[in-house]
């Protein structure tokens, strides 16, 4: 692992809970959070907005720089569910300490908001089309999984920050 950058960087699916973890997580080894899809918004607005006004492909422009950033920080980092595609972000993902968090089809159906994720207007056909799709670019840059299908977040937090701690002993 790197000795610069993010203690862990969380991937995974859309509505896995990767910012919700991400904050507890930093919340729980004391040190900042970023995620990258708020990065993107705070600079140019709502993704859906963006993905209408200008098309998937500058959003990926947009989040690929945003990942950039983000690697060259510490604490703890979020990725979009879709930053994985790039295979400048999955090669530089290399070199940090990865956590998947992956969820079912059944436990993420009620967190489905299309009108938040332009990728998922099909709602879970269109999720399970994305996460099929994606699977194995999630397990390429993977150094860990934790699932919050039927695992309270809190729990999951902690598990993810115990394993940061034994892998930096």
């Amino acid at each position: 692992m790197a000795e610069a950058g993010p203690v862990v960087v969380l991937v995974g699916p859309p509505a896995a809970g990767k910012t919700r973890l991400g904050r507890r997580v930093a919340r729980i080894l004391g040190v900042d959070f970023l995620d990258t899809d708020a990065m993107v918004t705070s600079r140019y607005g709502p993704i859906p907005t963006l993905f209408a006004t200008e098309g998937e492909a500058s959003f990926r422009e947009k989040e690929r720089a945003a990942v950039t950033e983000a690697l060259a920080t510490s604490g703890v980092v979020a990725l979009g569910g879709g930053a994985v595609i790039n295979p400048d972000t999955r090669a530089d993902l290399r070199a940090h300490r990865v956590a998947l968090i992956s969820i079912s089809p059944e436990a993420v159906a009620p967190r489905l908001d299309s009108a938040r994720r332009p990728l998922l207007a099909g709602g879970m056909e269109s999720w399970v089309a994305l996460v099929e799709a994606r699977t194995g670019w999630y397990a390429e840059v993977a150094s860990a999984t934790f699932d919050t299908s039927t695992t309270p977040l809190d729990t999951v937090a902690e598990d993810i920050a115990t394993w940061i701690k034994s892998e930096a002993a």
